[in-house]
Order: C-alpha cells, then sequence, then structure tokens
C-alpha cells in the first residue's frame, strides 16, 4: 500500500485504493481532459470530486498540491523510480500520462513537438479565450454595458476556430490518422463552447467545414463519453 503521508490533500480526499492514480477533478473543459485520458489509456485510477463552487480546490489541503487553487491534479503513487508524484496543470498531466503508458503522442521526435505545440495551442489560446467569451456570454459579464470585451472575444473565438478547422482539413485527427493529447485537451473546450457557453451562434459554429464533424468523432469515442462524466457530480 502506497504511503501518501506526504500529501495533505489524501487527508480531505481520503484514497480508498492506495494504488491507483488518485484524480482530484471536476467534470469541467479542464478536468475532463485527465478523465478522458485515463479512460483512454486504461490507467487505474480513482476519482474525488473536487466542488469548486464551494471554493475547495482553495482548502490547504488542496492548495498543498496545487497552490494555484484549479483543478485537475493528480498524484501517481507508481511514479518515476516508483516513488509517488503529484501534478497539477492539465497539459502537464497529459503529457505524464502519454509518456507514462506511451500512448497518444508519438516517439517520433519531429511529430512529438508537433503534437505538443498543438497541446500548447489549447492551453494557450483556446481554453483562456472560451472561458472569457463564455463569461461576457452566459455569466456575470453579460451584464456589462460595453459590449466591446464580448465582441473582442467572440472575434478571437471564431480566428481560432478557424485556425483549428484549417488544420483539420485533410486531417481525421488534429495529428492526422493518430488521435493524441492534442485532441483530448481541445475536445471539452469546443464542446462547452457551443453547449454550455451558448455561444454556437455567435461563433458560427455550424459554418466550420471540419471542425463539427472532428467533434462528433471526439464524442462519439467510448472513452470520451466515460470521461465527460466523471467525477460525477453527486
Amino acid at each position: 500500500m502506497r504511503n501518501f503521508s506526504n500529501f495533505p490533500i489524501a487527508t480531505r480526499w481520503p484514497a480508498q485504493h492506495p494504488d491507483r492514480i488518485q484524480l482530484y477533478s471536476l467534470n469541467t473543459p479542464n478536468g475532463v481532459k485527465v478523465s478522458i485520458m485515463l479512460e483512454e489509456t486504461g490507467l487505474a485510477y480513482e476519482p474525488h470530486l473536487v466542488d469548486i463552487m464551494k471554493n475547495e480546490s482553495h482548502t490547504p489541503e488542496f492548495l498543498s498540491l496545487n497552490p494555484n487553487g484549479k483543478i485537475p491534479a493528480i498524484i501517481d503513487p507508481d511514479g518515476p523510480g516508483g516513488e509517488p508524484i503529484g501534478l497539477f496543470e492539465s497539459g502537464a498531466i497529459l503529457l505524464y500520462l502519454a509518456d507514462k503508458t506511451g500512448q497518444f503522442i508519438s516517439a517520433d521526435t519531429a511529430q512529438r513537438w508537433d503534437t505538443i505545440q498543438w497541446l500548447f495551442f489549447q492551453m494557450a489560446a483556446i481554453g483562456p479565450m472560451f472561458g472569457q467569451l463564455g463569461y461576457f456570454n452566459k455569466f456575470a459579464g453579460k451584464e456589462i454595458a460595453d459590449k466591446r470585451p464580448l465582441e473582442r472575444y467572440v472575434a478571437e473565438a471564431k480566428r481560432l476556430l478557424a485556425v483549428l478547422d484549417a488544420r483539420l482539413d485533410g486531417r481525421r485527427w488534429i495529428m492526422g490518422d493518430d488521435y493524441s493529447i492534442a485532441d483530448i485537451a481541445t475536445i471539452g473546450w469546443v464542446r462547452n463552447l457551443i453547449t454550455f457557453y451558448e455561444a454556437r451562434d455567435i461563433v458560427e459554429y455550424d459554418a466550420l467545414i471540419h471542425v463539427p464533424a472532428w467533434l462528433d468523432r471526439a464524442l462519439a469515442r467510448p472513452a470520451v463519453k466515460r470521461g465527460l462524466e466523471i467525477p460525477g457530480r453527486g
């Protein structure tokens, strides 16, 4: 049995299966990246629901693992050298799990870096811009009289979708024939943009040529279907 004494987060969310990867998350666009990846790889894991609406990601226990107070985070009891390792930042976790399993990233150096740059494209552009659009379109930001911020994020979201659409021209997945962590990182954000954030019409999603079919293919994957619901909300 692995020793979690160096991880205070485990006192608030105790491990029932300490030999498994411990996932601390919520099924947000960032959270589902890791649950989808875990489902796709088949790694044994134990999910713990961290309710961000109750500020549980800002408790001392959670902050001990991720000082930025954001989900998701993991502890792998069988980390490098067989020692437990804790990680935060969804992109870093995807890279770690890809390297751990040898799945969803190419062993070819050039292809690997191509995958990583598209992962960073999601992390640095799609995620932040789509999230801001959601805030100004659906949440408190929609009450702001000045609509220039919303217009700015709508324009940027449309530009980013066009970049993704062009990338998918002639490709089944972002990396071509190979489904990868670049896809896994992006699925939840595109899905959220047109559903939860209610931005389908304003970003002219249905005018895109390749992205809708890509998203449909991704959402049809059994592991994606499962991962989108993990951790389950009570």
